[in-house]
């Protein structure tokens, strides 16, 4: 073996003789991998689901659909072929698995189908898709669902809900989650569905204009998946950097402890002729190899947390934004590159310093360990003066974005947050040990409370990186908590507000004329809210042009809904507003009056069926959960000017009536083609999705929590038995060993108890950034900023509970440790 090679197998003999300190190492590493890797591999596979998505032309066709509301036939198909125009019938329903999962089944014509995609007329294939049995294609992802796995599933015919039988499956990767996909002969059958489709599609751009009778709605007047959730993954992505730099604090303060303790053994091999850059680079390759060990088992870990994790995030991303995504991992090749290259990133980061401070050292200042404690106290100096710096930087970017238009600046207002987050940090140790000096001062009178202070004092410097972890996380854990909390009050109150019909009906487009006309003589029915719905494109806003794909809504402005309907801004008064949309002007939304600097009195120019449309606003109002920017208009000049296809039915019912027996009259009327929601249903599921959405939140708040306990913990542990020999005298001159556990709680609950103080601005200062900068630009809306006492509180518990459930274990070691052993470690090298 060379000499280099003894040299290394010397430093990592350190471990043999402190596993401990091995174990916290890769601990650190795993924790922070895992949280980073599994956020990073839902992305991934979210981001591959969007992609499937978008090439089944979801976002690549226009649609055709008649003006009469009535519903689409194989003989218009057959019609608008025949007058040369380049459309192809879509079929689209939802079946039941046998196991009771719901399904999406799309039923198409492979000839007259556009593009170039993966369902394309091609080969073989066409033969099996045009013939009976047909075939039904089908992701991989799916057949769990369907109850086979990637052996049986080419050919067989699994049964449904109802007893019958899919035509022959045949794998396609390229396929969402979720989707079968087979003939539209074969789609009729199953659906039911006889000589209607739902709609025709052509390819973007082909039709100068929509055929007599029939609207048109764009290919560009929708939004991607991918584009309707780029800001949730992107504040996925944050949280888990947030949990990644709390778990390389553990690596740190291990790296540090383990240096520290190898002072010694460093000046021997310098006096034995090993150079110092050559040890320094041996101790980078120490940490090359502890780091790949950890960032592998951190990124296997993550692969299962997201595993874990997946089903709650495709519950909200469907119910939020209407897309699918599998619960079922694809991972690309780059994903562990990247994860791998993060991890080996952060480590060298975290052990930089170390390795900075060990070069810097002469030769016979390595072995003493109070010049490496004195190097600690010129730190505290130089981490002021750069907690003061990430404190102007972000002075600096708040007063950017102040001057910035709302909702730009998501990755600036990220960086706000990061540097309120450094800031506070960086700030603790100072604070901290300033704080003991003075209380040392003052505790001068109790010997045993002076040596406590002083004692803690020693202990700063390997608690300090444990204590900046638990700021920071509880920190970010009072700003996101505060943040959900807000917003689920404001959410409920929006809801009560918005909610004012007390059934919501769902028919038919075929059945709503006559829905609506059997509840005009209906004597419990006050009011029936018709809406209406529609895709287009803003082209302009006050002259300027823009562009922007947005969702029209067709409301009925009655007594009830003007009443409770929420506005946050109007041009001449509420009453004036209602009026005003009643007679054609129209209401934008929050989220596209942010985005497109949208105020009372502005003009909008819209894409419309026959020619721009020109419209006046109004009013804007909120509308919190919807993703897309919407303008809102009464129902009849939607259906006037836009061609709108209807939507639900809303019914307010009189004081006195009888729900119950409306509901059946309904539904002996109508058979089941009418889908009838009460308010307190639509609530519930709205309230559902809510909470389905903050799940992830929530969990990544927990578990970044921990790994600040579980740096707290290894701070603890690591330091065990020299915590104890310098209590080993303390009890020889008769302190009991249950009063010295006792003294060590009390260090470590004050400190926390400094640190939770001081979380609690930092904790607000979280949460201002996160509703007025982060989600403003995120999700297009402002939420007020609500503080709640109790979660300060329980941010104050917090801080100490983790103190002191970390200080349990080794407060527990000394009340066991016998007196002998105890004594022993006074002695002992």
């Amino acid at each position: 073996m060379t000499g280099l090679g003894v040299a290394l197998a010397t430093l990592l003999s350190h471990y043999r003789r402190h596993p401990a300190q091995l174990v916290l190492l890769l601990l650190g590493l795993w924790v922070a991998g895992a949280l980073w890797s599994g956020v990073q591999a839902i992305n991934a596979s979210a981001r591959d689901s969007y992609a499937r998505a978008e090439a089944l032309f979801s976002s690549g066709l226009d649609t055709l659909e008649r003006r009469d509301s009535a519903p689409l036939t194989r003989d218009d198909f057959i019609a608008l072929r025949r007058a040369g125009l380049p459309v192809s019938p879509w079929l689209e329903g939802e079946i039941e698995a046998a196991g009771g999962e719901r399904l999406t089944l799309i039923g198409l014509d492979p000839l007259t189908l556009p593009g170039d995609g993966p369902l394309g007329p091609g080969g073989a294939r066409l033969g099996a898709w045009l013939s009976p049995p047909w075939q039904t294609r089908v992701a991989p992802e799916t057949l769990a669902a369907l109850g086979l796995d990637r052996e049986t599933a080419p050919g067989a015919e699994p049964r449904l809900a109802d007893g019958r039988r899919l035509p022959p499956l045949a794998l396609a990767p390229s396929l969402p989650p979720a989707t079968l996909v087979t003939d539209l002969a074969a789609a009729a059958r199953l659906l039911g569905r006889g000589e209607r489709l739902d709609r025709l599609v052509a390819p973007a751009g082909e039709l100068a204009a929509a055929p007599e009778g029939y609207a048109l709605t764009r290919a560009e007047a929708r939004l991607s998946p991918g584009e309707l959730t780029a800001s949730f993954h992107l504040s996925l992505t944050a949280m888990a950097l947030l949990a990644l730099i709390v778990g390389l604090f553990i690596v740190q303060a291990a790296l540090g402890l383990a240096l520290e303790q190898r002072l010694g053994l460093l000046r021997t091999l310098r006096a034995l002729g090993v150079p110092g850059r050559h040890l320094v680079g041996l101790l980078a390759l120490e940490l090359c190899l502890l780091g790949l060990a950890g960032a592998l088992a951190g990124i296997l870990g993550g692969v299962w947390l997201a595993r874990a994790l997946l089903p709650d995030v495709a519950a909200s991303l469907a119910s939020l934004y209407g897309t699918e995504i599998g619960t079922r991992l694809r991972l690309p090749w780059h994903y562990w590159l990247g994860g791998l290259g993060v991890m080996l990133g952060g480590l060298f980061l975290a052990g930089g310093g170390v390795l900075w401070r060990a070069a810097r050292l002469p030769v016979l200042a390595l072995g003493q360990a109070q010049a490496w404690r004195g190097r600690f106290h010129r730190q505290l100096t130089r981490q002021a003066l750069a907690g003061a710096g990430a404190a102007t930087l972000g002075l600096a970017l708040w007063a950017w974005l102040a001057g910035r238009a709302p909702g730009e600046g998501l990755i600036a207002a990220f960086a706000l947050v990061a540097a309120l987050l450094l800031a506070g940090a960086l700030w603790l140790p100072p604070l901290l040990a300033t704080a003991l000096a003075g209380l040392g001062r003052l505790a001068r009178p109790w010997p045993l409370g002076h040596w406590a202070l002083a004692d803690l004092q020693l202990q700063l410097p390997r608690l300090a990186l444990a204590m900046m972890a638990l700021l920071i996380a509880l920190s970010a854990n009072l700003g996101v908590g505060s943040m959900v909390g807000g917003f689920r009050l404001t959410f409920l109150d929006w809801l009560d507000r918005r909610l004012v019909a007390d059934l919501y009906l769902a028919p038919p487009p075929a059945r709503l004329e006559a829905l609506d006309a059997w509840l005009a003589d209906r004597p419990e029915v006050a009011q029936r809210l018709p809406t209406a719905s529609g895709d287009t494109t803003l082209q302009a806003v006050d002259g300027a042009a823009s562009g922007r794909p947005v969702e029209l809504f067709g409301i009925t402005p009655g007594e009830r809904l003007t009443a409770t309907w929420p506005l946050l801004a109007n041009r001449d008064g509420r009453a004036p507003a209602w009026t005003a949309l009643a007679a054609g002007d129209a209401f934008v939304n929050e989220q596209l009056a942010i985005a497109e600097g949208i105020t009372p009195g502005s003009r909008l120019t819209l894409a419309g069926p026959d020619g721009p449309v020109r419209l006046a606003v109004t009013a804007v109002y909120p509308d919190y959960g919807n993703p897309r920017s919407q303008v809102l208009l009464a129902t009849p000049v939607l259906h006037r000017r836009f061609d709108a296809r209807p939507g639900g039915l809303g019914v307010a019912l009189r004081p006195d009536a009888d729900t119950a027996g409306l509901t059946a009259a309904l539904a002996e009327r109508f058979g089941g083609e009418v889908t009838v929601r009460d308010q307190r249903q639509v609530k519930r599921l709205a309230v559902d999705v809510f909470e389905r959405t903050f799940a992830i939140t929530r969990a990544l708040n927990a578990l970044t929590l921990g790994v600040a306990a579980l740096a707290l913990l290894a701070s603890l542990l690591a330091q065990g038995r020299e915590r104890r020999r310098r209590l080993a005298p303390l009890w020889a001159l008769g302190v009991p060993r249950g009063r010295l556990a006792g003294v060590q709680l009390a260090q470590l609950g004050g400190a926390a108890l400094v640190t939770g103080l001081l979380a609690l601005p930092l904790g607000v200062a979280v949460t201002a950034c996160l509703v007025g900068e982060i989600n403003v630009a995120a999700f297009g809306w402002r939420l007020p900023l609500h503080v709640f006492p109790g979660a300060l509180a329980v941010t104050l518990a917090t801080a100490l509970g983790v103190a002191l459930l970390a200080a349990a274990l080794p407060a527990v070691s000394l009340w066991r440790t016998p007196p002998r052993a105890l004594l022993a470690e006074e002695d002992s090298p």
